[in-house]
Parts: C-alpha cells; structure tokens; sequence
C-alpha cells in the first residue's frame, strides 16, 4: 500500500465542483467520481474532514438587492444540500460520515463541536463541515483555514475549477502564468484572489500550507495526498 504524505487533511470542495458539466445543481455522475477517489484516500489511512461550498445552488454575493446578511445564510444552507449530497455519496461506499453544521438543524445533521469533530476523526469517520462559519461576510475558505486550525489538520488542499494559481484569469489570458509555489504574502501582498485576505492570513498565523489543485481530474485528490507536486503550494 502506498504511504500517504499527510496524517489528517481538511478538503475544500466547491459547490462549482459538485456541478460538474451541469454548472448547477449537483451532477451525480461526478460527485460518484470525487467519492470515489476520497473513498482511495480514506482506504490509505488519512484522516479527512471536507469543508463544502454552496455556489452551484447561490452565492451570498448573487443577491445584489437583498440584505447581505440574508443573502449569505441562503448561501450556508446550501452548503447543507450539498453536505448531505457528500454524506450519502460516501455512505453507499460504507464510509462512515458525519455533517456538522455551524447553524443548528439537529433533525438533520449534528451542531459543530470541535471535540466532538476531532473525536470523529479519531474514530476514522469522514467529517463534512457545513454552514460556513455560521456568520454572513465569511467565506467557506475562510471556515476551511479556521477549521483546519482548529482540528489541527496537516495541510488545506483546496480543489477549484483551475489547476493552481495564476498571475492572471487564464480563461481570459491564454498565456497567464501558473505558479508552482507562493507564500503567504504573495498571495496577500499581490492579492492574486485565489483565497480572501481572511483565509489566507489565518492559515499564516497558524502556519498551515495549503495546496490548490484542479478537481477536472478527481484523481488528483489522491495524487496530493500521495505528495505529487500538482497545482501550487502556498507556505
């Protein structure tokens, strides 16, 4: 069996990602795929947790005439849809997983804890964190890098819609330059937007890399946590 790289991961997955080719809603067909590939990461050993984004059903900041703040909780109860979408993907696999969400709905999932969330990830249970940080303004990178801080995860592997960062949008600038590696304040310092501002000093104060990799390719999960240089490592 091969040696995984890190111990304990925290796995960011955008709502976009769940779309797949749909652009909305979730393609079953490709979360079955990104399940299947967590499901290979998990068989190694490595202990996961998942932060969900919710932008194949609304984005906080798609309610440009609403208030922010209810705009945003729209936002973390689609984190939820796509949560329970997650958990039932990997329990038809025989993952044993929770959802804990950062607004209470105990019919169902559990209310965040973060011993309670630690302890599942001793006991070798998925968790999936959903809701955000349970506060509008608040991105779910930023409830990744303060997750991944307080569960005391190894590293924050951030799966998008591109395969690393950039110097510019290489949809829109054919010979855009990807980089292999940053620090924290060229990410800052450049404000290249891979990650807010919030995220990204987090994961500075407390240290953490974070490694941002395309998801086109759901077998590149397994690929990071094996140690492959793919995408950008920001430390």
């Amino acid at each position: 069996m091969q040696t995984p790289k890190y111990k304990r991961i925290i796995l960011k997955l955008s709502g976009e990602a769940l779309a797949g080719e749909k652009k909305a809603g979730i393609d079953e067909n490709y979360l079955s795929l990104i399940c299947d590939k967590i499901s290979e990461v998990y068989k190694l050993g490595v202990e996961i947790a998942i932060v969900v984004g919710g932008g194949n059903f609304w984005r906080g900041r798609s309610g440009k005439s609403m208030d922010r703040t209810t705009a945003d909780h729209m936002g973390m109860l689609a984190t939820v849809i796509n949560a329970l979408a997650l958990q039932d993907a990997l329990e038809s696999r025989n993952i044993p997983t929770r959802v804990q969400t950062a607004i209470e709905m105990r019919q169902i999932a559990e209310p965040y804890i973060r011993r309670r969330a630690v302890r599942h990830l001793e006991k070798k249970r998925i968790v999936i964190f959903a809701c955000g940080t349970g506060n509008p303004y608040f991105t779910t990178d930023t409830t990744t890098a303060l997750r991944a801080a307080e569960i005391d995860a190894e590293v924050i592997l951030m799966a998008k819609n591109v395969d690393g960062i950039y110097d510019s949008d290489p949809v829109k600038n054919p010979d855009a330059k990807k980089f292999d590696k940053l620090s924290y304040m060229d990410i800052l310092g450049n404000r290249l937007g891979a990650m807010d501002s919030t995220a990204t000093s987090l994961c500075m104060d407390n240290n953490i890399p974070i490694i941002f990799f395309g998801l086109d390719k759901p077998e590149n999960i397994v690929k990071v946590v094996l140690g492959e240089n793919i995408g950008t490592i920001i430390s």
